[in-house]
């Protein structure tokens, strides 16, 4: 397949994937209904925030696609990191920006821009990202980020498709009200 076709092609899968995240519609309280519950209902309440109500959308960037074109994401787009996802939307690993720059500051790599061209950006993934499925309590998706020192975990659906990301600021920005 001609490199313009595959661009063209990964391009609508983007634009596909954006349409396939679903706009959930999240149970809102104002602190006046939350004063008004029960100790017992608060915990019930968020014991049953999934992380399919509080997903962010996920930045992804296929397997085969160059280091170069993940810097360019990167930076174009003001992301700290990115998914690496294969042709089905499975993903594959988590790339932090921060590491990008490790790997070209070392001085055993060589500066020229050819080899971020030439090498495809699955072989910066070492460990297949932790998911949680779409189902998944928020609170338990919480404890597996504590668990493993991680500040954001993968959301998948039922056919492995990662379809959005749970963070500290997720949590953060549900939590709290329940706690106080």
């Amino acid at each position: 397949m001609a490199p313009k076709a595959f661009k063209r092609k990964r391009e609508r899968r983007r634009s596909i994937g954006d349409m396939m995240m679903k706009a959930t519609a999240t149970r809102r309280f104002t602190r006046e209904v939350i004063s008004k519950m029960s100790t017992r209902e608060r915990s019930m309440y968020v014991r049953s925030i999934s992380c399919a109500e509080t997903m962010n959308k996920a930045h992804t960037i296929y397997s085969m696609d160059s280091v170069a074109e993940v810097l360019e994401q990167l930076t174009q787009n003001n992301w700290d990191h990115v998914f690496i996802i294969n042709e089905d939307g499975v993903p594959m690993g988590r790339i932090h920006a921060v590491d990008i720059l490790k790997l070209i500051a070392r001085k055993t790599v060589n500066r020229s821009v050819a080899w971020m061209h030439a090498v495809p950006a699955q072989q910066l993934v070492n460990v297949p990202p932790m998911t949680v499925r779409t189902s998944t309590p928020l609170l338990k998706a919480g404890a597996l980020m504590l668990a493993h020192d991680i500040n954001q975990i993968a959301v998948v659906d039922g056919d492995g498709t990662l379809v959005g990301v749970v963070g500290y600021n997720t949590m953060a920005r549900h939590m709290p009200k329940f706690i106080i």
